[in-house]
């Protein structure tokens, strides 16, 4: 990571998940999986280069957002795809726009990138280049989740891992999954 001052320009996160690359592919790319772990954001693909990407807020996120005193949005993140290679690479923009500071930042650029290794699991690497961007940064690194701004790619990324291994999100109950079965 490169620091500057107490934010962190360019953060990396690598997580081993017991999962096949397509699987981790779906579950970055696909609706119907991205609402299950995270903040429960429904992720939009154009999956094509120079596709749109966008994140509609939620009824919960936008209830966050006012105890937070924040008027939330109809888009929470939007960008665009700059290069995929499915299942191995995602490159795309990246801005928040869920309040004013972090919408000022603008655009960043997100690298999503998969490798398969022995024994069924895959190394999953995101890079976060975020220079300029110091509340995006604190915001992606977890800073904020004691805000209630939860806990940046750290959690995300977690949850990820928890879903695709078990069936369920960490912030689920127990009860069977009842969407798509990568595991």
């Amino acid at each position: 990571m490169t620091t500057t001052g107490t934010s962190v320009a360019t953060q990396v996160y690598r997580v081993y998940i017991k999962a096949t690359p397509q699987a981790i592919w779906d579950a970055i790319t696909t609706p119907e999986w991205t609402e299950r772990y995270g903040v429960g954001g429904r992720a939009e693909y154009e999956l094509r280069q120079g596709g749109a990407y966008r994140v509609p807020t939620t009824e919960a996120m936008r209830k966050a957002g006012a105890r937070m005193g924040l008027s939330v949005p109809d888009v929470m993140v939007d960008g665009e795809v700059i290069e995929l290679d499915p299942p191995r690479r995602l490159v795309q923009t990246f801005r928040m726009l869920m309040d004013d500071a972090t919408a000022a930042e603008g655009f960043t650029r997100l690298t999503w990138e998969i490798d398969e290794l022995p024994g069924g699991v895959s190394k999953l690497t995101v890079v976060h280049e975020l220079e300029g961007k110091p509340q995006l940064a604190a915001l992606s690194a977890g800073e904020r989740e004691s805000e209630g701004a939860g806990g940046g790619w750290s959690y995300v990324l977690s949850d990820l891992k928890t879903l695709l291994e078990t069936g369920s999100s960490m912030g689920a109950s127990m009860a069977p999954s009842t969407g798509p079965d990568h595991r």
